[in-house]
């Protein structure tokens, strides 16, 4: 093999642990991930003090696990901060949570998926709550129908139709989700109940950009047993408006700036984090 090759194969592999790493933020044995990846221990223990040196791993020596480090963090951040769409989505958030008293979301496209980018925290004793992070299907999460209800119906077809796997709905379900979706686009909100976990509803609404493209979806979720076939029209009508009031923010032209271009301020803007 080739030095290259042998170097993509190096970082291919660092990126496979850094992604098992963040499935669960409790932390991994080592044995455990070289299982879960396929990898030898050995090669899955160089990777890592590699990664560690470079603070993207930290280690608990007392637990023996291994973790997602702070410097993978600050590049997840970035990520966000690009997107130019998280600092000013916390707002809405907030305001969603304390009307709902439920956790309000917020998630972004990314490869024909939906990602949590930001989370204002229900302040219930017994909440729920989404990984900062974590993918949901479009087809099977209130945010995924949410931006599928903005989409022409040729594009919902399209994404009904994706041979990976990723979206096409279980054998029976197609007409079932058409009649969702439209439901949804008529009124303004799409639920998922008990689609996303067990005891748990979801209502989304779309968001768009100054373009009017759909970039994501604002959810608030939280137990079944609150949000009630009464609440779900109230909520989705505070949803849908909290969506509107995040898109006509964005539509105000409000950009991320650079902080390599001279006499420009950087951009102080970041996710909130709960530690």
């Amino acid at each position: 093999m080739s030095s290259d090759k042998h170097n993509v194969q190096s970082v291919t592999r660092a990126l496979v642990l850094l992604e098992t790493l963040a499935e669960d933020g409790a932390g991994w044995r080592l044995t455990d991930l070289a299982r879960r990846t396929g990898l030898s221990p050995s090669t899955v223990h160089r990777l890592l003090t590699t990664l560690q040196e470079r603070r993207f791993v930290q280690y608990d020596a007392g637990r023996q696990l291994w973790s997602v480090g702070q410097q993978a963090f600050s590049v997840g951040a970035a990520f966000g901060q690009r997107q130019a769409l998280v600092a000013p989505a916390l707002p809405h958030l907030r305001h969603l949570r304390d009307l709902t008293r439920e956790t309000a979301n917020f998630g972004v496209l990314d490869d024909g998926e939906i990602v949590v980018m930001a989370q204002a925290e229900s302040r219930e004793i017994v909440r729920a709550i989404a990984r900062t992070g974590g993918r949901a299907g479009l087809i099977n999460s209130a945010m995924g129908k949410a931006v599928l209800s903005a989409y022409a119906q040729d594009e919902i077809e399209a994404v009904l139709a994706l041979p990976d796997g990723r979206a096409r709905p279980i054998a029976g379900r197609a007409a079932a989700l058409r009649a969702e979706i439209a439901n949804a686009s008529a009124h303004g909100y799409a639920t998922d109940n008990q689609d996303g976990g067990k005891g748990i509803t979801c209502v989304a609404s779309p968001v768009k950009n100054a373009a009017g493209d759909v970039v994501g979806a604002i959810s608030v979720s939280g137990l079944s047993a609150r949000m009630t076939a009464e609440r779900l029209p109230i909520i989705g009508a505070w949803v849908a408006q909290a969506a509107a009031d995040f898109s006509a923010t964005l539509a105000s032209g409000r950009t991320l700036r650079s902080v390599r271009e001279p006499g420009r301020p950087a951009s102080n803007d970041a996710p909130e984090v709960r530690r």
